[in-house]
């Protein structure tokens, strides 16, 4: 299974989505700063995570929730989390 994943910076509210297999692996990689684009803005919170058979599903909905649009909307679906 793979995912899609949201996460918040809890320095300054920045959104992140990635994709993984292991969600739990993942975001402790990016909390122990072990991902160049995000370890400056660690600590990171997951918002929520959707599910995909294959890798190439969760890339493409990856892919298409980066789009600036699609990020926008889901600023404002968090923005209180």
């Amino acid at each position: 299974m793979y995912h899609v994943y949201f996460l918040k910076s809890q320095v300054n509210g920045d959104l992140y989505i990635g994709s993984c297999e292991n969600i739990s692996s993942r975001i402790a990689r990016h909390n122990n700063k072990s991902v160049r684009s995000t370890k400056a803005y660690a600590p990171w919170k997951l918002l929520g995570s959707e599910s995909y058979n294959t890798r190439g599903e969760a890339v493409r909905r990856e892919r298409f929730l980066k789009a600036h649009q699609q990020k926008e909307i889901l600023k404002e679906r968090f923005k209180n989390d």
